[in-house]
């Protein structure tokens, strides 16, 4: 078990770490809001599991259970919040992710650009 902890507290650093690198490449608003969403709310569920697979105890799974909870409630509730601030405040989606409008008659629902 104490392997398996520090692996995945080393894979939730590097989730982390990729998600940081994401906020450098990614061109917009919405995609960086996604990265760390997703990194964050993934990077730290896997530090924190990986932690109470060290150091098991009764006190510290619940403790756990519920930061991770709050964790992934919360970063998923920040990421809408931040692409609604930018679409609130008028950042467009970059040139070449921006999908076309959709028709008036809606004959294209369903179709990829």
């Amino acid at each position: 078990m104490n392997v398996f902890g520090q692996t995945l507290a080393v894979a939730g650093a590097l989730v982390l770490l990729v998600a940081a690198l994401g906020l450098q490449r990614f061109g917009d608003v919405y995609m960086r809001a996604s990265a760390v969403a997703t990194g964050t709310g993934v990077g730290i569920s896997f530090v924190l599991v990986g932690a109470v697979l060290v150091a098991p105890g009764v006190a510290d799974v619940a403790k756990v259970l519920l930061a991770i909870t709050l964790q992934l409630a919360s970063s998923a509730v920040g990421g809408i919040l931040l692409g609604r601030s930018a679409v609130l405040t008028g950042h467009r989606f970059r040139a070449d992710t921006a999908s076309p409008p959709p028709s008036t008659d809606g004959t294209d629902r369903g179709k990829s650009c």
